[in-house]
């Protein structure tokens, strides 16, 4: 598998060998327990602790997060229990975290629960690299790259040695990008961690979440904190997200090409400010993603005039959802402004470009945003 394309792996990760007259793929196992007599040894014991189905999907995720090496990985009911698995498993009273003060919105409840227990928490801002400079005497980096909302990309190799040289752990929220757009394993990271309710799997339907590491025993330690808290994926979500792997690469390179255009097409215009994407070339990061991203994600971010106006156009499109999640094989838009705790303006817009074919999308946000500014 290490030597094969993106497509190739993806249709192919995680399948079990051939068996005469049985399904490429095993449906999922629905078990709370397992027929078990003697010592309690064995790969499938109780319901809590391992499911067949999940260990399809598990093997698969790994052969994206890093092919050709022994990876463990982990697979939760959705990306917040991944988050917590690593952070939660990891400090402990008395321990310092850095964390990137623009990311993920739920990130703030998490550092209210770590600083609860006695962890110290610092922040800083993602781009620049900045969080380099309160890595002293901290457990775990926390990075975000690319961030979200903002699309900020920080240099992950460099950040990853210089807390290795401190003998601090580095954890990768890869949600945005996934496997396919970038490998923070091969990159040197202890831990890549993502929401698989968005991009991996990409039809919108299921929450789920993993973590891939490539020590064991630091996998061992996620494994051990889903035991101890239950946060188990469901069998048929896990079914589900290894089925739609199959057309991961297909869906984000479509998705990537397509977010690229409306990226280009909207720097064009008057009305918009503050245009994010880290795969176009003006972009402020660009210079970083190329050196570390295969491809640029499906996510679009700028600023429309005020709130109302941001409304209009989000009421105006026909072919893009107005929901908060991103990744989708339909388009969705969201004034990430509505929900506090971002610091974005009023009218900014996160833009999750979808499947759609790129001409009837980039037609119906020009159309939207052309409304939208005439009232």
């Amino acid at each position: 598998m290490s030597t094969m394309g993106d497509g190739t792996r993806a249709v192919r990760a995680g399948l079990p060998e051939p068996e005469q007259y049985e399904p490429t793929l095993p449906g999922p196992v629905f078990a709370a327990h397992f027929h078990l007599s003697g010592e309690p040894v064995g790969p499938y014991t109780y319901g809590r602790e391992t499911n067949p189905t999940w260990t399809h999907l598990e093997r698969a995720i790994g052969e994206l997060e890093a092919p050709g090496e022994q990876v463990e990985t982990t697979v939760f009911a959705s990306g917040m229990a991944a988050i917590s698995a690593v952070l939660l498993s990891q400090a402990r009273t008395g321990d310092a975290v850095v964390l990137p003060d623009d990311g993920y919105q739920a990130l703030p409840l998490v550092r209210e629960q770590l600083e609860a227990y006695g962890v110290e928490v610092r922040t800083a801002p993602t781009g620049g690299d900045a969080q380099l400079a309160l890595l002293d005497g901290a457990k775990l980096l926390w990075i975000e790259t690319p961030s979200n909302p903002g699309l900020d990309v920080c240099d992950i190799r460099r950040l990853v040695e210089a807390a290795h040289a401190k003998g601090v752990l580095v954890a990768v929220d890869n949600t945005l990008a996934t496997p396919i757009g970038q490998r923070p394993l091969e990159l040197g990271a202890d831990f890549s961690v993502a929401s698989d309710t968005k991009g991996m799997t990409g039809h919108g339907d299921i929450l789920l979440g993993h973590v891939s590491c490539l020590d064991p025993e630091l996998g061992a330690g996620v494994r051990r904190w889903r035991k101890v808290v239950g946060a188990i994926p469901g069998p048929m979500e896990a079914w589900l997200a290894h089925r739609s792997l199959a057309t991961l690469q297909l869906r984000i390179d479509r998705q990537c090409t397509t977010a690229l255009a409306l990226a280009e097409a909207l720097s064009k215009r008057a009305d918009v400010a503050g245009l994010r994407y880290p795969g176009l070339p003006g972009d402020p990061s660009y210079p970083t993603a190329v050196r570390q991203m295969r491809r640029f994600g499906s996510v679009v971010s700028f600023v429309l005039a005020d709130k109302d106006t941001a409304e209009r156009f989000l009421g105006g499109l026909r072919l893009v959802d107005d929901a908060t999640s991103f990744g989708g094989v339909r388009s969705t838009a969201e004034r990430r402004a509505r929900w506090g705790g971002d610091a974005v303006p009023e009218g900014f817009v996160r833009f999750s470009v979808g499947a759609e074919d790129p001409e009837d999308l980039l037609a119906d946000v020009e159309r939207a945003l052309d409304a939208a500014a005439a009232r």
